[in-house]
């Protein structure tokens, strides 16, 4: 159960980072940021699908943030066809490091 817990509050919290993220002049044109919301969306509707009977067991609290997970993964507005922006050149971040990578760094050190 706490696996689920955990799960479904990492889609929170990524919608709401690439939710903010879409409006930075660098992200919203990178191909991490297409990779990972079609990821999310896909990871998200797996999650219901595949957890749909142990959902109701979860408090009311954390079966809302599906909801606003799904509204959030939903609103994105996805590029087609991006670009690495440090590929290009335009990202400065120093390697290895990404605003939309960084997150799946959490999930992995939580499963």
């Amino acid at each position: 159960m706490s696996k689920l817990i955990n799960d479904i509050r990492f889609y929170n919290f990524i919608s709401g980072v690439l939710l903010q993220q879409q409006t930075d002049p660098f992200c919203k044109d990178c191909k991490a940021f297409e990779n990972t919301a079609r990821r999310m969306r896909e990871g998200l509707a797996e999650l219901e699908e595949l957890s749909a009977e142990k959902l109701v067991s979860v408090p009311a609290e954390i079966l809302s943030l599906i909801e606003e997970a799904r509204n959030r993964l939903n609103y994105l507005k996805i590029p087609e066809g991006a670009i690495g922006q440090k590929k290009t050149g335009r990202c400065k971040m120093p390697e290895g490091v990404c605003f939309i990578k960084l997150p799946k760094s959490i999930i992995d050190k939580i499963c």
